[in-house]
């Protein structure tokens, strides 16, 4: 952070974008991939990287017209009107829930690869919900552990990825990229699938813009700071599968810890345990924030008027104790519907009820507000949000029936809500920000 003006410089941007992005996603996804699409995964990943990169560039635009917080809410509604607004806003609540139940069972699914005991979909449900009920209880009762958290977050999530590049790079055999698709033929629409899957390891990205107020130079450093962030973590992500793969082969498609499989694989049980570590630790951390974040998500939009006003009630150290009980109680149903790979990929599907709607606003706003200041703005004219829009669609129109109903079927379930919202406005019982 730049000391003299107290914002984000290029470097400290950059490090916000990889903390962002990096998850649980890279500790647990690679083997989904490579049973789907074998060494062709590492195409994959390339693939979603462009497709996350020019979406970052739409938050990068847009972001510079607003000061105030709501990001993908904001640019709905001011774009596409009031109805787009309230459904991005309270889907954006019903987003991190989903996050929080995929991260949740991640941990879970960790835990249970390293210690059998713990495995199983009984055990798996058990230990995500314990997980969501013990943070809440702990972000009512208002414990300050947010820098602890940054700092454990940063360190635990690198320190064993950048371990494994460096010291797994040395025993990668290049035979088993051979053969390229799992039995020497590719299979219709596995692209697709793996495409939706990975997509969730780049999730997060949408945060590096949205801070974009806080940053020195932004119309400067912004852009470059996204694409060098994306740059990093696509070499990153690419090097991990790549030698998962080349030391593992095809037993990699049957592993539940690839990295840490791999490593120990290398280094015996000490490198397995040793990433097993970070990866609980990483996962923690990430789990950590999101109890931090989901409840003040929803007291946000209660207090807007956009959900029940009882969902805005603080204890008297001002946390929001109704929001938090109710967005775990979501959380830990979400936890015992399915897999990590099942909600990833539910998580992936819902999150483009954010990114569309912004890359749909870059269009509106060249028009609707062409003379207005931008601190940035996306080269080629409007060719990266129709990329990234086309797409997102295709993506989308590959993705399974089920996927779509719980990635968007909030749309559905906040309707009668939004008629509540409506009559309260009309009534003037609810009084909007004029400020962008």
């Amino acid at each position: 952070m730049d000391k003299k003006s107290g914002k984000f410089g290029f470097w400290s941007i950059v490090l916000l974008g990889i903390n962002s992005i990096v998850g649980t996603g890279i500790f647990l996804l690679p083997n989904k991939a490579y049973s789907l699409i074998g060494s062709a995964s590492l195409g994959v990943l390339f693939f979603d990287a462009l497709l996350a990169g020019c979406m970052a560039l739409c938050f990068a635009e847009v972001a510079g017209f607003f000061t105030r917080n709501g990001g993908p809410y904001l640019y709905a509604k001011y774009s596409l009107g009031n109805f787009f607004g309230y459904e991005v806003g309270v889907l954006k609540w019903i987003v991190v829930m989903i996050a929080w139940a995929t991260m949740a069972v991640g941990f879970a699914t960790a835990l249970g690869a390293a210690f059998p005991f713990l495995s199983g979909e009984m055990m798996k449900n058990i230990i995500a919900s314990a997980i969501i009920l013990v943070l809440t209880i702990i972000n009512i009762i208002g414990v300050n552990t947010t820098k602890i958290l940054s700092n454990l977050i940063t360190v635990s999530k690198l320190v064993p990825l950048i371990a494994f590049i460096v010291i797994g790079i040395f025993f990668v055999n290049g035979s088993h990229f051979t053969p390229v698709f799992p039995g020497g033929e590719y299979q219709g629409g596995t692209f697709a699938s793996a495409a939706i899957l990975l997509f969730f390891a780049y999730t997060g990205f949408e945060a590096i813009a949205v801070a974009a107020e806080d940053m020195e130079n932004p119309k400067k450093n912004l852009p470059r700071a996204i694409i060098m962030t994306m740059i990093i973590v696509s070499i990153l992500y690419m090097l991990i599968l790549g030698i998962s793969i080349g030391i593992m082969g095809t037993d990699l498609a049957h592993t539940q810890a690839p990295i840490q499989d791999a490593f120990g694989m290398i280094l015996g049980p000490a490198g397995a345990y040793f990433v097993l570590a970070g990866t609980l630790l990483s996962m923690g951390g990430i789990n950590m924030a999101q109890s931090f974040f989901g409840p003040r998500v929803c007291t946000s939009l209660s207090e807007d008027g956009m959900l029940p006003s009882v969902l805005s009630k603080r204890t008297p150290w001002n946390t929001p104790y109704v929001a938090a009980i109710v967005t775990a109680f979501f959380s830990i149903l979400l936890t015992w519907t399915g897999s990590f790979a099942t909600l990833a990929a539910i998580s992936a599907v819902s999150r483009f009820t954010q990114y569309l709607p912004t890359c749909i606003s870059v269009i509106i706003f060249r028009k609707k507000w062409a003379d207005k200041e931008r601190p940035y703005m996306i080269p080629f004219g409007v060719t990266i949000p129709v990329i990234a829009i086309v797409v997102s669609l295709w993506m989308l129109s590959q993705a399974q029936t089920s996927q779509l109903i719980w990635g968007f079927g909030g749309c559905i379930v906040v309707l009668p809500f939004y008629f509540i919202y409506l009559s309260k406005k009309r009534k003037g019982l609810i009084k909007e920000s004029n400020t962008l």
